[in-house]
């Protein structure tokens, strides 16, 4: 089974910043860069990201220098982060998911809120890469406001990457939920499946799934595929991995050699399953299917296989 991994990063991933995880707790110079008219926000509303129209089609990301973001409301200090670097300027998220209309309150037609999901694929790779890791952070503070150990009120810390508690002074760390997933190759055929959660029956794509404790990635995938769809898996290839933000997953990338052919679609899971040649992908418009955006790692895993024959 010959499938290099990826030469070049996935849609979200591929940041430029420097996280500078050193400078979280120096609370003196995160004071002085939250008030810096150099220094830049990216916020959020309700797990949308702030961006303007560059160009007809061409969205980028709207940063905008912390005088012009409201870091408060009448309940207080809203809901912050730092990210990191990018160059000499500090670059900070802000969730104002408490402000009704927000871009009302910053004054400019020109800005507005999108689903990241719909614009990363236009938006320039580290900008796409930026509102990932804004959104994924603030996602997991607003679900990590109690602690898990006692119950006792959580409040962040670390210039907003770590939520501590009050009582018990247990730290939190962000959490990321790794998930497998993976293209099921056999010969000049890939295994593609049509999920029932997906809105239309003539979508296909690759088999994904969640990583157990005390499992290895590989052991995930050929679970995950025998689960799905009853195919025994050999060789286990990496490709790359993916933040998927939606709400707090990473995603690592497989190419998976399918020993058996027979397919048993689980009726939980899919609707249908079936193998396609890359002849059927590439004229796909002749079988009436659909294939994933090209945000998706799915995609990717899809094509990097195609062009390989």
């Amino acid at each position: 089974m010959d499938l290099p991994a990826s030469p070049r990063p996935n849609i979200l991933a591929g940041s430029t910043l420097d996280r500078a995880a050193h400078l979280r707790d120096d609370e003196a110079w995160i004071a002085a860069r939250r008030a810096d008219p150099a220094s830049l926000v990216t916020p959020l509303w309700r797990a949308q990201s702030l961006v303007r129209e560059a160009a007809p089609g061409q969205p980028e990301a709207a940063l905008l220098p912390p005088g012009q973001v409201p870091m408060r409301d009448a309940q207080g200090e809203l809901p912050w982060a730092f990210l990191g670097l990018a160059g000499e300027q500090a670059v900070f998220t802000v969730d104002l998911s408490r402000i009704e209309s927000p871009v009302e309150l910053l004054g400019r037609p020109d800005l507005a809120f999108a689903e990241l999901r719909g614009v990363a694929a236009n938006l320039p790779g580290h900008e796409a890469s930026m509102l990932a890791h804004a959104r994924g952070l603030m996602h997991w503070r607003s679900r990590h406001l109690f602690c898990g150990v006692c119950g006792a009120p959580c409040v962040p810390d670390h210039a907003g990457n770590r939520m501590r508690c009050t009582a018990c002074d247990t730290e939190h760390f962000p959490r990321t939920d790794p998930a497998v997933i993976m293209l099921v190759v056999r010969g000049d055929r890939a295994l593609l499946g049509n999920a029932v959660r997906f809105p239309h029956p003539n979508f296909y794509s690759t088999l994904a799934g969640f990583v157990e404790p005390g499992e290895s990635l590989e052991e995930a995938v050929a679970r995950e595929v025998f689960e799905e769809v009853g195919v025994r898996v050999g060789a286990v290839r990496y490709h790359s991995s993916q933040p998927w933000p939606f709400p707090a997953s990473l995603m690592l990338g497989f190419h998976a050699e399918g020993l058996t052919e027979e397919i048993r679609p689980d009726a939980h899971e899919l609707r249908d399953a079936r193998w396609f040649t890359r002849a059927e992908l590439r004229d796909r418009d002749a079988l009436g299917i659909g294939l994933p955006g090209s945000i998706s790692i799915a995609r990717r895993l899809i094509e990097d296989w195609m062009e390989l024959g």
